[in-house]
């Protein structure tokens, strides 16, 4: 590993670091480290740092600020690239938007809410960043990302840069093209529509209000744990199945929001993959229902 990083290094791809902790670079403070941690320094760093884990033959992870990500407590074999600040450009030419994927995706609603553009107000409550919300076609409130995206500009391992349009991403209900094929979302370019801007915001901060008072970000968490098992929503069957506050280690199935597992100080990820089987057992015995994970779990040798 020292080879790649002194390689790394060398090629100026930005921030380069061994045996990262994890648990800095997700929203669940959870997890072990990263044999190789890359903060690109831009598009053109994040392209050298594909070619040179490409021809090292080394397993790598794409992550943003973390929100939807439960990394074992062994870490991540291989390399972890980071899209941050460094990949957050902005560009808006009338209704269209050009958006890097490291951006905020809260930020993002709040700067274009306020420009009258209607079409993010979904997203003023949703933490992450606009490269995870195209990986994992986030949504609430009946909109998603797949009803306002016109492309994406995706990074593939063979170093090609190709945008895709929306038709071609596969789409459906928080999956997306990227969850099957390997690849970066880099830029999203987004089509919205003019509208009220007075109305647009008063709809956005009800959404952050909604989130606020129904949900627990005042601990560590990633967000909805489960996909809602449609017609049945995930957090209504687990607090049915009487499962709300149930516990292991510092791991809890929150008391305000049934489909959230906090952390209260010292969880392991162990910790959230025993509650998560808990759930998924109970449901099926007493609903007959199969419950599938919104957040993604990755293990030491995925």
């Amino acid at each position: 590993m020292r080879e790649i990083i002194r390689e790394l290094e060398n090629e100026n791809v930005g921030k380069v670091l061994g045996s990262e902790p994890l648990s800095k670079h997700t929203m669940w403070k959870i997890g072990g480290p990263a044999d190789i941690f890359i903060e690109p320094d831009g598009i053109d760093g994040l392209k050298k740092t594909m070619n040179i884990i490409t021809r090292h033959h080394l397993p790598w992870r794409a992550i943003g600020r973390g929100s939807n990500l439960l990394v074992d407590d062994a870490g991540i074999e291989g390399a972890v690239i980071k899209l941050g600040p460094n990949v957050s450009h902005l560009e808006q030419d009338g209704d269209f938007v050009r958006v890097g994927a490291g951006y905020s995706f809260i930020k993002l609603a709040n700067v274009i809410s306020k420009q009258g553009l209607s079409g993010l107000e979904f997203a003023g409550g949703i933490p992450g960043t606009v490269g995870g919300a195209v990986f994992m076609n986030a949504g609430a409130h009946g909109s998603e990302m797949a009803n306002i995206l016109k492309e994406a500009h995706v990074l593939f391992p063979d170093g090609r840069l190709e945008w895709i349009n929306k038709e071609d991403m596969d789409f459906s209900y928080r999956t997306s093209r990227l969850q099957k094929e390997k690849g970066i979302c880099v830029e999203a370019k987004l089509q919205l529509k003019p509208g009220d801007k007075k109305a647009i915001m008063e709809e956005m901060q009800k959404h952050k209000r909604y989130r606020r008072e129904t949900q627990p970000w005042n601990r560590p968490c990633a967000g909805s744990v489960f996909r809602n098992p449609l017609p049945d929503h995930a957090g209504a069957l687990i607090e049915k199945a009487g499962l709300k506050g149930y516990r292991v280690g510092d791991a809890q199935i929150s008391e305000m929001h049934s489909n959230f597992i906090v952390n209260l100080g010292e969880a392991k990820a162990s910790d959230v993959l025993a509650i998560i089987n808990h759930v998924k057992e109970t449901i099926r015995r007493l609903y007959n229902v199969e419950m599938r994970t919104e957040v993604e779990i990755v293990n030491r040798h995925d």
